[in-house]
């Protein structure tokens, strides 16, 4: 078993993303979805949508929700998912995080949560002459 990835997001972010994450990996050695939260979404239609999303990504394991921007409508519903799943949500998606999480397909939820939050972080970087730097 493994844990799945839900990534909830305005507009076709995290389709996007995941797109590009393959196209660099080369495969997605996690069951993946994702889940669009327009603006003018209705929040429970889309919370319905991700519990059913999650429960078939959860094979026991659990399911990491993956989210654009803390505090908004994908965030929100990401976070109200706990009251009936097993999952962990992680804010602030980008491609770093995404192919870091892909990379390690056999952690365990929390592990796997960790490996979201360094791999979003340590993608942010300074790019200069003088070589990268890291925030942090």
């Amino acid at each position: 078993m493994n844990v799945g990835i839900l990534l909830i997001t305005h507009g076709n972010i995290g389709a996007v993303l995941l797109q590009n994450a393959i196209e660099v990996l080369g495969v997605c050695p996690l069951q993946t979805t994702t889940l669009s939260a327009p603006a003018d979404c209705d929040p429970d239609r889309v919370l319905k949508e991700a519990g059913e999303a999650a429960n078939r990504l959860d094979t026991g394991d659990g399911v990491l929700v993956l989210t654009d921007l803390y505090g908004s409508t994908p965030s929100n519903i990401a976070c109200r998912l706990h009251k009936q799943h097993t999952v962990r949500v992680v804010s602030g998606v980008n491609l770093p995080m995404l192919i870091r999480v892909l990379n390690y397909p056999g952690m365990s939820l929390d592990e796997l949560t960790h490996k979201a939050v360094t791999g979003g972080r340590d993608g942010v970087l300074t790019c200069n002459v003088e070589g990268p730097y890291h925030a942090g």
